[in-house]
C-alpha cells in the first residue's frame, strides 16, 4: 500500500490506513514523500515529517510487516525532484526503526530506489553515503527496486534480450550502487514494482499483447528466481494487478494481469502458476 505524505494530506492518510486495516490489507506500507504534481514540498517542515512516521507506527505498527520510507527517491520527476529528499529519507528510516524498536515490534524498515542511469538522479548514492554513514545503514532491512523492463523508452526487446537486461539492472543495484551506500549484501533486496503493460506504446504505436505479457512476465520472473540467492532478493510485487482503465490504449492504464472488470489476462493464469511453483 502507497500513502503520499504532505502536512496538509496527513489526516486523510492516516484515514486511508485505517481503512485498509480495519479489513486486514494493511501488512507492508510504502510512504512517498510530497506532492510533486503541484511542485510543492521543496521545503520539507522535517518535525511533521518525522512526526507523522512515528505517529504510523504508533497507530498502526502492531499491524504492519514493513514500512518502506519513500518510493522513487533517485527519480527527478518523482520524490527527487524535492532537493531535500536524502534528509528526509536518512532521518525518516533512522527515526521509524528507533520507534519500532521502542515499541518492540518486528517492523522491517527500508526505502526504495530505480535503477540508475540517464533518467535518474545523479551521484544519488554517493549522496546518500555522505549523508547517512554508517549509522544510517545498521537501520536498513531492505532495500526496495522498482523496475520495468521493455516498457519505457522507445525501443522494444525481443523476449530472449529480456533476461540480461533484467541481470544487468539487478547487478547494478546490487554491486555497484549499494556498494557505493556501504549497504551489505546481507540487507535484501525487495522489487516492489514490475510489470509489462499491455495496450499501445504512445512513442512507436505498436500494439503490446495480452499473449506477450504473459510470456515477459514469466521470463523476468524466472530471472530475478535465478538471481535471488546471489543476489539476495528476498520479495518480488507487480505494480497492479488490475489495469486502471482497459479501454485506454496507453501503457500506464493496462499494467495489470487482468483487465479492469477483473476478467483475468492470460499472464494472470502464469502469475497464478509460478506462485504455486516459485513461491
Amino acid at each position: 500500500m502507497y500513502i503520499v505524505y504532505t502536512k496538509e494530506w496527513e489526516s486523510e492518510m492516516l484515514s486511508n490506513i485505517a481503512f485498509f486495516r480495519d479489513d486486514s490489507l494493511l501488512g507492508d506500507l510504502c510512504i512517498v514523500l510530497g506532492d510533486w504534481t503541484k511542485k510543492q514540498g521543496s521545503d520539507i517542515e522535517l518535525d511533521h515529517w518525522l512526526n507523522f512516521i512515528k505517529k504510523v507506527i504508533n497507530d498502526f505498527g502492531s499491524h504492519l510487516g514493513s514500512l518502506q520510507i519513500t518510493n522513487e527517491p533517485n527519480l527527478p520527476f518523482m520524490e527527487g525532484s524535492n532537493p531535500h529528499i536524502i534528509q528526509a529519507l536518512v532521518e525518516g528510516v533512522v527515526v521509524a526503526k528507533k520507534q519500532a524498536q521502542k515499541l518492540k515490534l518486528p517492523i522491517n524498515i527500508g526505502f526504495g530506489s530505480v535503477p540508475s542511469g540517464d533518467a535518474s538522479v545523479p551521484y544519488f548514492w554517493e549522496n546518500l553515503t555522505k549523508e547517512g554513514n554508517d549509522k544510517f545503514v545498521k537501520y536498513v532491512d531492505f532495500i526496495g527496486h522498482n523496475f520495468y523492463v521493455d516498457v519505457f523508452g522507445e525501443q522494444t526487446l525481443a523476449l530472449q534480450e529480456v533476461p540480461s537486461v533484467v541481470e544487468h539492472t539487478l547487478r547494478s543495484l546490487r554491486e555497484v550502487d549499494l556498494v557505493k551506500a556501504g549497504i551489505p549484501n546481507s540487507v535484501p533486496i525487495r522489487i516492489t514494482e514490475n510489470g509489462w503493460s499491455t495496450g499501445k506504446k504512445s512513442i512507436s504505436d505498436l500494439d503490446r499483447s495480452y499473449e506477450h505479457q504473459s510470456k515477459v512476465l514469466e521470463t523476468v520472473i524466472r530471472t530475478v528466481y535465478s538471481l535471488r540467492s546471489e543476489l539476495n532478493i528476498s520479495h518480488f510485487e507487480l505494480f497492479g494487478l488490475r489495469d486502471a482503465n482497459s479501454s485506454i490504449d496507453d501503457l500506464f492504464h493496462q499494467f495489470g494481469v487482468m483487465r479492469d472488470d477483473y476478467s483475468p489476462k492470460p499472464a494472470y493464469y502464469t502469475f497464478k502458476r509460478l506462485i504455486r511453483e516459485l513461491g
